[in-house]
């Protein structure tokens, strides 16, 4: 698991904890973390795609000739100001987001179970037709290296989600035949209780508790603007990984929509072939593997 030390993850680490004999493997950038028993976290920063590597590396030891079952990418920043940068210089919140759970899910793949599953969490902020900020094009390199025609704030953010989603896409493509490994992106909804909302101040929390009654009003309109719980939305992430819920036939997406898992269509441009094939022969280059 990518993410699991707080927020949705930790809400979704505490349904995998209770399962008999099973092994969790947690990526985190300090391993300085109070988990239950059969749990280890392993250092690694995804804004290094050489600390991707080595926690990479260092799974498959672990593993030995055991497969994964579950291999959960749910970790993800909110948009920075374009002028940070990862330790490879790609735009921080398109290499933290995208490139390095990219290069996970690739490095990973030989180590899949038969019948295993893969689930990144994505956003409906990839969906213009549902959140107006989201992305209506895809310009690969200008979320890499931002210029003055990128995406700002969290219309960045929602491109790097589109990007999840594409993956998401690609990988069952490649998989769903030769492999039988599900792929499924799941759409958390807007969470008042996790980081993307900033650092969980007593302050922030007293303001989001003020502002979640008027979200739910504005939600009776406009379902995507429910404000839900890191909870709620860690139990769906467990429960889809865990198989509890299954998606319907074709589908990789689902959506929490006021608590409940939906199964919309996500937008065209999330399963533009064309964009799907770029994206993940582009993404390759950047992390420095084959095709």
């Amino acid at each position: 698991m990518t993410g699991a030390t707080s927020g949705i993850g930790a809400a979704a680490l505490k349904h995998f904890t209770g399962l008999p004999d099973t092994n969790i493997f947690i990526g985190a950038r300090t391993n300085k973390h109070d988990v239950h028993a059969g749990t280890q976290v392993l250092p690694m920063d995804l804004s290094s795609l050489k600390s991707v590597r080595t926690f990479a590396e260092s799974i498959k030891e672990h593993l030995g000739d055991r497969k994964i079952d579950i291999l959960v990418l749910n970790a993800g920043i909110k948009a920075t100001d374009n002028k940070q940068l990862s330790e490879e210089g790609f735009e921080l919140t398109f290499a933290t987001n995208h490139l390095a759970h990219y290069l996970l899910a690739r490095l990973f793949l030989p180590n899949m179970a038969k019948g295993s599953k893969i689930v990144i969490t994505t956003s409906d902020a990839h969906d213009p037709a549902v959140i107006p900020f989201g992305p209506k094009t895809l310009n690969i390199g200008e979320l890499a290296y931002p210029t003055e025609n990128s995406p700002k704030g969290m219309a960045f953010y929602g491109a790097t989600k589109l990007c999840n989603l594409l993956t998401a896409n690609a990988l069952e493509a490649k998989l769903e035949l030769e492999r039988n490994i599900r792929v499924i992106a799941f759409n958390p909804g807007l969470t008042g209780d996790t980081s993307l909302m900033g650092k969980q101040s007593v302050s922030l929390k007293w303001i989001v508790s003020i502002i979640r009654p008027l979200f739910y009003v504005i939600s009776l309109f406009k379902p995507a603007f429910f404000m839900g719980t890191a909870k709620r939305s860690g139990e769906a992430l467990a429960e889809l990984a865990l198989g509890e819920v299954v998606l319907p036939e074709g589908s990789i997406y689902t959506s929490l929509v006021r608590g409940k898992l939906t199964f919309p269509n996500p937008s065209q441009l999330a399963e533009d072939k064309n964009i799907i094939d770029r994206l993940w022969k582009e993404s390759a280059v950047m992390v420095g593997i084959p095709e």
